[in-house]
Parts: structure tokens; sequence; C-alpha cells
């Protein structure tokens, strides 16, 4: 039983209003029952009415005055109290047949109204309907240093952060506007506030530093061996920043500016890196691919300020076009698509290139391409040419309404509406089934990455991970999540993998899943690891760190610490909320309508929600949206912009509030509202559409939208209009539980005071179809998410049980308790059918359907034939984050709301419904990031067992290496031998080169070194493999290998440029082998001092030693290289360098797996110390470069991969001696010479007359009936020219 009163016990006032309800008002102009009240002397729109059958207000103030009311049907009203539904969400209680009321809370001081109490609805507490958990730290993740907290994404318009790299000592990010960079050091100190220098947004970051103002910035790399970060930009240009840019201003504040810049591409440069031999790759749309070398970059980073554009000039013209190298009459190797991100393989000094579909692979040394190959690992032969774009899918929709408008034109209104309604639904089937090329795009590459063993992984849009060896052959595939993957991170023997959903996993080197946790709300764009941290960088522009030992033991002692600390960095904060819900009935409001319904109560509200339903409902106009939504291009209509301007101006939007965001969806409006004081705390606006109208297509019933960010807690507001009719139940039951289920946000394309616009609604087809197969905590609704859920608008739902006479003789006798008990809404919230666990503010308003247009007063109800009984469908219903009703706000329920105001404005008729509006004080705790931060920085600094955990990770396994010293001659190979004797942990290494210089014979102990980009090699030096793991008690072996290389720039048709100017100096170069524990935060290093002897010295040495018909070599320990020199019958020889197909060079000396320095020599039958030449038909298949008349002496010699080669010299047949030498154990290398007649020491070069401009010169000699050739180089003596050390170029002559 509710409360009862005699109409006899009426007040005064109440009987005033009674001649306002009656069927013939009184001659004079008719109000609202609120205004009747305010017109009566009672003041303020905080009170509530009074009823005969209804005294609430009694009840109230009997409560207040810690008494309650001696009528036995108060008992139903408890302050404080627990619902007598057991089922009811979140209380329990007794069951019973009476109502389910309370009243939220007490007000306290300062508080200067009287909370309502409130209807709960059953079946809450469960599944989606859960009230979410919230907690100081977020229970699902790792306590983490929030270097950026999450800023609102409104105020990073033109300054969003994309991407993040790490120095040692820095951390590096590149925006929209340029560039900014936190140290380490400062990464615990307390944000600037909102009175801060800094602009909105980072007034909680960590102190940081700006640079000066560039165009957006697409990618970043660190070289450390230069002190420099590269970032790559949207407008084609690559730029260089020092490290270390407060030495070069004195003032902190002052933007820095950028170093050595130049136009690379003419669009935006998708990615930089930096080879192994220290040449900055960089990447763009089109399939371009440009290298810059070094020697080009260290001229102009040399140059002065003033002489920047020379600088910059220099650089531009130095770079080298791939995509031109590898076209050839117009065909091209590799594909036009664009060339989405670059990775350098240092492990094997390559590179490779992800396009759309496909990987280029190329040698970082010679810049060859090797080989091209699509995701599925099968090698690509063509590349196909980009077909024609199908006709867009809105245009096509266009065409088939049209023509089925013009077809059905002699048809009756209803057949023709009909048609329009099926056609539309029918375009968004198709536009549906047109979807086949989805497949495609999922196995679409987003990330790449180098594992620490020298694997590469790679991350599709379908979650997708492929894992790849050196070679680019497919190893395996692992699928850990179904959202698409956007980076990659590695650390040790772990690899992190950041998703599109705002998860982060970690997987071993196997792919097996270690942990992983949802790390942001939004997608994680960018990682990288420094100082013991994982740092993410999400699309919001949020950064946080995670500990690398994290999850662990040490999660749990820093949640534990901060948890204490709570009340030092929490806060609570207040606003109002005024949410309005009208169905319009395509009419349009008048300026005193407006006024009535928000005007009049808008004065304390922070932020105002309208929404509408029937702003529009045309036939076509339904149709056309439908297809609209289809393709996501909603863009709102010019009604829809009527309605949001005309509100506009009632709020006096342009002095008081701003205006954020709104959503339409065919007839459904939704519009939000903040105070300009309330500003800087509001955003992250996202808007949702959900259709439930004929096949959950069209618009005329269903939901749309919002979603914000207030005092950092998500609310959402939905204006639903739900299924019509009495019978219907079911329907509208089921239309809510769609909507809640599938109402997806996405970001607001208007979310800066442009049209009631529409963004792609695509995602509420895709909430339910993409989540297959993924556990529960990955597919939590958006609303169940939230912090603070309100529904309001046309529900629809009617009175039962009741006739019309019965109804409106209830509603004149304002018995409205009687009336709640026929309320289908009411009667299915209490039975857990709808709105689960969800409030509504008792009823104390007539009901607001349905009403003769400009019929004032309740003699307006509905007098027509169809006599639709009166109904209470327009509401406004809500759920906060208690769970109980004695919760306080607090971190764990930091969202408390209580209803001020809950009425409908009676005085407005312009439709057939009646405006109504809800008042919420809503009470919001939230965090001091900055406070926290420090909190944060405060434990790790200072706790006894975090400092234990973290000293652990220092631990490196002990390793040792062969030698530290190497000595290389020409073409020489030494190895070195890393071995962990640790027996429990891998060990992980990356060898690096300090610097070279040229070793002065004047000034032997002197070494100046000059550093390449990123510690890279010098070109005469191979190390391979530079990089991997070593097991426990183990060794690897790497090859140390000289090799006499010509960059492509330096030829000419062919022709070495600098030969007339050959550098024969000694040169020196130091290598560092780094290594760590496969989780560790220390580095140890090795240095091993490598020189090269030029070879010349070598035959000075050499040339008193003679008569020796062939020399072997013995191999040092430690060596891996031999030897041999073979005469032939004919005393002419050739040298001739065998290459491998898409390899840099085959040797006759084949390796065993895993076995860098072991090999095997195969024999001539003629000479068993010598190489041998395999050949075709009994004839030579390699190319030769003939000799002119007179030369009898030349050299042979044979490549194999990554490896060594060796040179055989022939003596002609007057000369029947040879030399050879034996070397001691210190040596790595040995080669033998021949003499010829004149005892020549020059050499000559011949060039083939037929090939001018080929990188690689061939020599013309084929044997007869073989078509099979190599490219090669070789080099003969001349015995015109045995005095001189010039080079001849002769021409090739064909066998």
């Amino acid at each position: 039983m509710e409360i009862n009163h005699h109409p006899s016990e009426e007040h005064d006032d109440d009987k005033d209003a009674l001649s306002a309800m009656s069927a013939i008002p009184p001659p004079r102009k008719i109000h609202s029952y609120s205004h009747q009240l305010r017109a009566s002397g009672q003041k303020g729109h905080h009170r509530q009415r009074q009823h005969s059958l209804d005294d609430i207000p009694k009840i109230t103030e009997a409560l207040s005055g810690c008494g309650i009311s001696g009528d036995s049907s108060d008992d139903e009203f408890y302050p404080y109290a627990t619902t007598t539904n057991s089922s009811s969400f979140p209380f329990t209680g007794d069951t019973g047949d009476s109502d389910d009321y309370l009243i939220t809370h007490q007000p306290e001081i300062g508080e200067d109204f009287q909370p309502l109490p409130e209807f709960v609805g059953s079946g809450g507490g469960v599944g989606m309907f859960k009230v979410p958990t919230r907690s100081p730290l977020h229970s699902a993740r790792p306590p983490c240093l929030e270097l950026r907290p999450h800023p609102l994404r409104e105020t990073q318009v033109g300054r969003f952060l994309r991407n993040i790299a790490c120095t040692g000592t820095q951390l590096w990010a590149g925006q929209e506007s340029g560039v900014r960079f936190w140290n380490f050091d400062d990464a615990f100190e307390p944000g600037c506030g909102l009175g801060g220098h800094v602009r909105r947004g980072d007034e909680d970051a960590a102190p940081f530093h700006e640079s000066a103002s560039t165009a957006p910035t697409t990618c970043l790399m660190a070289d450390n061996g230069n002190r420099l970060v590269w970032s790559g930009h949207k407008d084609g240009k690559i730029r260089s920043w020092s490290m270390d840019p407060s030495s070069e201003n004195d003032d902190d504040d002052t933007p820095f500016k950028e170093g050595l810049s130049w136009q690379a591409h003419k669009g935006p440069v998708n990615s930089v890196i930096m080879s192994s031999y220290g040449d900055l790759w960089s990447c763009s749309e089109g399939g371009v691919i440009k290298i810059w070398t070094w020697e080009s970059m260290e001229k102009s980073l040399s140059l002065r300020l003033e002489e920047k554009h020379m600088a910059a000039l220099l650089v531009e013209r130095s770079g080298i076009d791939l995509r031109a190298q590898v076209t050839v009459n117009g065909s091209c190797s590799i594909s036009s698509s664009e060339v989405k991100s670059l990775l350098a393989d240092n492990v094997r000094s390559r590179v490779w290139a992800a396009q759309l579909q496909t990987f280029s692979l190329w040698d970082a040394r010679t810049k060859e391409l090797l080989q091209v190959f699509n995701t599925e690992g099968l090698t690509e032969n063509k590349v196909e040419m980009p077909s024609e774009k199908d006709q867009p899918a809105e245009d096509e929709m266009k065409v088939k309404i049209a023509s089925t408008s013009k077809k059905e034109k002699s048809h009756g209104f209803l057949q023709r509406s009909r048609n329009a309604i099926m056609g539309a639904a029918d375009a968004v089937r198709r536009v549906a089934t047109r979807g086949g090329g989805a497949s495609e795009d999922a196995k679409r590459t987003e990330a790449m990455v180098l594992a620490g063993d020298g694997m590469i992984w790679t991350g599709c849009t379908n979650g997708l991970l492929i894992q790849w060896d050196g070679n680019g052959n497919r190893l395996q595939d692992f699928r850990h999540h179904q959202c698409a993957v956007l980076c990659f991170c590695t650390f040790g023997e772990r690899i992190y993998i950041g998703y599109v959903s705002g998860h982060i996993q970690i997987i071993d080197l196997e792919g097996n899943l270690i942990a992983g946790w949802v790390a942001h709300n939004n997608a994680v764009i960018k990682m990288a690891s420094a100082d013991g941290y994982i740092f993410s960088l999400a699309t919001h522009g949020g950064i946080r760190g995670w500990h690398v030992i994290s999850p662990g033991p040490l999660d749990g002692i820093i949640r534990s610490e901060l948890s204490e600390k709570e009340r030092t960095y929490a806060q609570t904060d207040s606003v109002r909320i005024l949410i309005g819900s009208w169905n319009v009935g395509q009419g349009k409001a008048s300026h005193d309508a407006l006024m009535s319904w928000l005007g009049s109560v808008a004065s304390d509200v922070g932020i105002l929600v309208v929404g509408l339903q029937e702003v529009e409902m045309g036939a076509g106009f339904l149709a056309m949206s439908a297809a609209k939504e289809s393709v996501g291009g909603n863009e709102g209509s010019s009604i829809g912009q009527y309605w949001i301007d005309t509100i506009g101006k009632t709020l006096d939007e342009k002095a008081v509030f701003e205006r954020m965001g709104s959503r339409q969806l065919a007839g459904l409006l939704i519009s939000l509202w903040v105070r300009k004081n309330l500003r800087t705390h509001v955003g992250d606006i996202d808007v949702a559409a959900v259709p439930c109208g004929f096949g959950r297509a069209i618009g005329n019933k269903g939901g749309v939208g919002l979603r914000i960010r207030v005092f950092d807690r998500i609310m959402c507001f939905i204006n639903c209009h739900l299924a019509a009719h009495l019978e219907a139940v079911n329907r509208r039951n089921a239309d809510f539980d769609h909507i809640y289920k599938t109402m997806s946000f996405s970001r607001s394309s208007n979310a800066h005071n442009a049209p009631a616009a529409g963004v792609t609604t695509g995602s509420h087809t895709t909430k339910s179809a993409n989540n297959v197969n993924v556990n529960t905590e990955e597919t939590k609704q958006d609303l169940a998410e939230a912090d603070m859920v309100v529904f309001f608008g046309d529900f629809n739902y009617r009175l039962f049980g009741i006739s019309y006479d019965e109804a409106r003789d209830f509603v004149s006798q304002r018995s409205f308790d009687w009336l709640r008990e026929k309320d289908q809404l009411r009667a299915e919230m209490k039975a857990g059918k709808v709105f689960q666990g969800m409030r509504e503010a008792i009823i104390t308003f007539p009901p607001t359907y349905k009403f003769e247009r400009h019929r004032p007063g309740l003699g307006g109800y509905d007098s027509g034939e169809k006599k639709r009984i009166p109904a209470w469908c327009d509401r406004v219903i809500y759920r906060d984050t208690r769970t109980s009703p004695e919760s306080e706000c607090s971190l764990d329920c930091p969202v408390v709301a209580s209803i001020m105001l809950y009425d409908a404005c009676m005085d407005v008729t312009e439709s057939d419904h009646k405006p109504v509006r809800c008042k919420f004080h809503v009470k919001i705790e939230h965090v001091d990031r900055s406070v926290r931060r420090q909190e944060f920085g405060r434990i790790i600094k200072t706790n006894e067992k975090v400092r234990a955990l973290l000293n652990d990770l220092r631990y490196v396994p002990e390793t040792v290496v062969s030698s530290n010293s190497v000595v290389l001659q020409n073409q020489d190979t030494f190895v070195l031998r890393i071995t962990n004797k640790c027996v429990k942990q891998n060990a992980v290494f990356r060898i690096l080169c300090e610097g070279q210089s040229t070793v002065r014979e004047d000034e032997d102990n002197t070494m100046e070194l000059q550093s390449l980009g990123s510690f890279g090699f010098p070109r005469w030096l191979e190390v391979m493999p530079a990089a991997g793991t070593i097991k426990p008690d183990s060794c690897v072996e790497i090859s140390v290998h000289h090799e006499e290389f010509h960059t492509l720039e330096e030829f000419v048709d062919g022709i070495p440029q600098n030969w007339w100017c050959e550098d024969t100096r000694d040169k020196e170069a130091i290598l560092v082998v780094n290594v760590q524990g496969s989780c560790s935060t220390e580095t140890v290093c090795h240095r091993v001092h490598v020189r090269h002897c030029f070879s010349a010295k070598a035959l000075r040495i050499e040339a008193n030693q003679s008569n020796s018909k062939s020399s072997s070599l013995k191999k040092n320990e430690g060596d891996s290289k031999s030897k041999s020199s073979k005469k032939n019958d004919e005393d002419s020889g050739s040298k001739s360098h065998k290459k491998s197909d898409g390899d840099s060079g085959s040797k006759s000396h084949k390796k065993s797996d895993g076995d860098s320095g072991s090999k095997s020599h195969k024999k001539n039958d003629k000479d068993s110390g010598s190489k041998s030449h395999k050949k075709n038909d009994g004839e030579s298949s390699s190319k030769s470069h003939k000799k002119s008349e007179g030369d009898s002496s030349s050299k042979s010699e044979k490549k194999s991969d990554g490896d060594s080669s060796s040179k055989s010299h022939k003596k002609s047949d007057k000369d029947s001696g040879s030399k050879s030498q034996k070397k001691n154990d210190g040596d790595s290398s040995c080669k033998s010479h021949k003499k010829s007649d004149e005892e020549s020491s020059s050499k000559s070069q011949k060039k083939n007359d037929g090939d001018s401009s080929s990188y690689k010169s061939q020599s013309g000699k084929k044997s007869e009936g073989d078509s099979s050739s190599y490219k090669s180089q070789s080099g003969k003596k001349n015995s015109s020219n045995s005095s001189t050390g010039e080079e001849s170029r002769n021409g090739h002559d064909k066998r």
C-alpha cells in the first residue's frame, strides 16, 4: 500500500490546483501545476508538489525530523534503508507486495535541496547490469607510472601525441605540433596544475620540454650513438633534435629548435630507422623507400647554423631511391602501395619494409633487394596494379532508393513508404554482404619488431601474431586477442604487444602468453622501453610506464602502499545535471515553451542534456537516414539543427553554456551543453546510435547516446524511443536490451560546436560480431563500464488494466499512487525484466501522454475516436556506482547521485507529449594524479621491499668473450666466441660499434673514434650475428669479417670513382658486446678492438718467399678461414665471385647449422689444395675478365653467405716457384700470392664492352651450350704496368 489521504485533508493550495485540472478551465491563462503552486505563494522549484493522495513532503519532513509518520503505510519509506524486494538491485530485504522506495541520503550541510525518494528496479547486480568495480587503483592492471595522465581529448586539438621513443635517460614523444621529451629524473615531480604555464591537458603531467612548432610528427627514432633523435613529419621532412637541448638554450622554458632538416619525401614520412651501417632509411606513400647515407648526414651535421640551407641541400641530393633502382623498363619489383613501416634487422644487417599485404627484404650493406613475399610467406613475382574502386555504396543506395520511389509513384502513400523502407533495409544488407574485402584487410600488417633471439614478429589487424626467421620464412602464428595489433616492444626475452582495445599482452620468444591487462581505455598506439619501464602511449595522449617485472610481487606492494595514502590524493567535487526529454511530434516549439521547460531550472546546473523524439518522421527521411547510417554518413538534418540552435539561444549559449556535441538518428536527437566554468573538467565526448526499427536498421525507434568524462569519471546519457502500442511490452523490453548490449561509443565528429552530426555507427553492428570467442572481461558493454548511466525518452510504457475514463478520473483526483500500480514500466522493473537495478524518482506529476495539441491543462487529454489511455510514456531512469543505500562517495564508490527535481511541464502544448525534466545532484570522487605520481615515486625510492625486488633486476649472467683484440687482413674472418657461464638464466647480447678510426703510422697510440649513426658498423666490417640469446652454460660464435666494399654512390657506370686516391691506411674499430639477462635492467659491456691491415703491407712482407708449387694456410684457433693456390696448365686465371639468387654471395665453403666458424672445402680433381668452380658440361659457368696480351697472372675468388672469401694466384710457365707462408696463432687470416713474368704487383681491371652501367661488371666468357652466368668482379694483372699503382680499364673479350 502506498500513502493515501482523503480529499477532505487537502490544503487550500490544492483546491486551487483542482480548479485548474477541471474539464472546463477557468477564464484565465492556465499554467502547469508547478506554476500554479508558485502563483499561490510557494517559492522555488525544489519543493515537491502536494497531492491529496500522495503527501510526500510530509513524509520527508517527518524523516528529516528524526521521526516517521504514524500512518502504517509510511513504513514503506526508509531513510538509509534496504528495499523490500529481495531481487531488487542493489539492495536486499524482505519480499512483500509493497513498493520499493528509498530516500537516497539525508541532505548535507550546505545543500539547499531535499532528495526525492526513488523506486529501484530488480534484477541488477549480475552480468552486464552489475555496477562496475572501482577502487583507488585499477584492480585489473598493475600500478603504473602516469608520466602523462589521460588528457581530455578536446584539449589536444592540434597537439595529439602520436609516437614515442626512448633514449637512455629520456622519453621523447612526437606530437602534431612538434616534439617533446621528459627526463626520467623528473618523472615523479608534480605537474604545474591548472594555474601553471603549460597548456590544458598537461596540468598533471610530469615536467617536460617542448620544441618549437613544426608539421605533425609521424615517426621517431633515437640515435644514441650521436645523441640525436630523428623525426619524420607529415610534410615529408626529416628533422634531427639534440638530446641535450638545454645546453643550447639558457632558458628551459624556451622551445628548443631542430638541428638538421631536409625534404625527404613528397608525402608524409611513415617510418625512419637506422641500419646496421648507420644509414638512415625512410619510407612514404607510393612504395617509396629512400636511404640517406651517414657520410652525407655527418658532413651536414658538422655545418654551422647559418649554413643550414646548404646542409639540407647536401643531404637531399645524397638520397638513394630504392624503388627507382628496382624498376626496369617501367616494371617495379615492389608494390606501389604505401610502405607502412620499416624494421632494421641488426642481427643479419638487413631491412624489412612492410606494405599492406607484402614485405620486401633488403641488404643493409649492399642496398640490394633480396626478396619480396606476402603475409603468407609466399614469394611475390608480380606486382598487382590497384583495381578501379567500386561505385561508392552511398551513391548506389541513393540510386536504388530514387529508382524505387519513381517506380512505385503510382501506388498509395503507405505502399510507397513501405517500399522506401524495404529498399533502405535491402541497401543495408547489401553493404553488409559487400564486406568480403574485409578478410584481406584483416591480414594487413600493422607492426613489426625484432625479438631478442633474432626472430621477426609481425602483427595484423585481426590480432594474428606471425613469427618469421631472418630470411622471410614464416615459422608459426598465434592469436591471443581478437583485436588489431598496433605496436610491439621488446625487453630481454619478453615481447610486449599493444592492441587497439587498450590491452597489453606479454609473450615469450616461443609465442606463449605470459600476462595481459587493460592498460588504457583507448588504443595502445606505441610502446618503448627504458629505465626499467615499458612506456605505452594511448590515442588520447596518455603515457603510462609499466615495470618490466609487472605483473608480479612488486605490484602488490605498491598497490598496498598507495591504498594507505588514498586520502592524500583523493578529491571530491559535485555537479548538477539537468536532463530534458520531449517527444516533439514533428513540431516546433516557441521560446516561451523552451524557457518553461529548460530555462526556468537551468540557472544552477553545470551540464544540460536534451533528448528529443520524432524530430522528423517521414518515410522517405527514415529510409534515407537508414541508408546513410549503413555507411556512416549521417550528418543530421536541418530540422535537428534548428532544434539545437533554438535550445542554444534559450540557454544563452555563447555567454553561459558551451555546446559539446550531439547525435541524430532519424527522428532521435540528443545534445549536450556544459557551463563554461566547468568546461575544463568535462570532455572526451563520444557518440553512439542503435536503431531498433524495422529489421533493427530503421531509426524510427532506437536510441542515441553521448558519453562524457566529468572529473575523470565516465557518464553516459541515452535518449530512447521504444516500441509503441499498449500490448508491445515485450518488444519494448527487447528494445532496451538491444540498446544496452550493442551501444558502442565512438569519437564525435561534431565535438566542437558543429551541427547535429552523425558519426559512423557501424559500431552498433560490430559490437557483437567482432567479439566472438573473446573472454568476458574483454566484451563488457560500454554502458556497463560507465560510472553513471541515464536513460530518458519516450519509453512508450502504458497503463494497463484500466479504462480511459477510470484513468481520467484518477488523474483529475491526482490519485497517482493508484495509477502507479497500473504502470507497465514499474511492473516490468519490479519483475527485473527491464532497466535492471536502475532507479527512478517517484512520479508525482500527471501522465504526459496523450494530449491534443494546443489544449492547455489536464483537460487536453486525447478525447478523439481512439481515446488513448493517459500514460507516463516519458521517463528518466538512472544508475550510479552505489551498491547499497549506505554507500558514500569515495574512490571505491566514486559517483553518488540524488534527484532534486522530477516533473513535467504541463503548460507546454506544442506536442501530444508533455516535456519532462530531471535534475541530479552528483557527487564525484576522483584522483589528483599529480599527487599520486609523487606518492608512487616515494614508494619506489624508499620502500625496502621494492628496492630489494628492483635490485634483483640488476643481475646479469656472467659471460666471457674469447678475445678482446682481432686483426683482419683483406677478406679475412675471425670467429669470436661469447660464453654464458650462468647455468640457470639465458643471456641476451647485442654487438654495436662504438666508433672507428684510421691508424696513423706516426701516432700508433692515439685514436680518434668517429661514431656512425646509431652505433653502426663501418662498411669494411661484417659482424654476424650481431644480436641473439645464449643458453645457460653455452656459447655462441660470432663471425667478424672484413669485406672490400664500394657503396652504390661511389660508382658511375660500374667504375669506382675514387680509384686514383685509394685509402691504404690501416683502420681500427671498437666493438661493444652488450650483455643483459633475460629480464635485467643492467648491462655488462665487453670491448673488442678490431684492426684491419691493408693488403699492400702483406704483399711487401711476403715478397721474399719463393719457389713453392702450392701453399696451404693453417687455420688459427678461433679462425674459420683458409686459402689455397691453384695452377692452371694455360697459366691464365680469373678472379670470380659466385653469387646465389637472392643472396649477397655464396661460397664453396659449406657451413653447418648453428656453427658460423666451420667450413668444408671442395677440391678439384687436378688440385686437392685449391678451391673449385662448379662446371656445367665440362665448361666453366663463371664470368671472368680476359687479360691483355703479355699478362699471365690473375686471381680467382669465391664468396659464401656472410662469410669470408679466398684468393688464389697462379704463376705462368716461366715462373715455376710459388710462395707460401704460415701464420702464427695470433693471426686470423692468410693469403697466397703468385708472381707474373715481370714480378708485377699492380692490379688491372677490365670492363665488358657491352656493359657500361651496371654496378657489378659481367664478363662475357661463356661455355658452349651453357647459358648460365654469374655477376662478378675480376681484376687482372697487366705485365706492362708492373711498377705503378694505377689501374687500367680494358675491354672484355668473349670466348
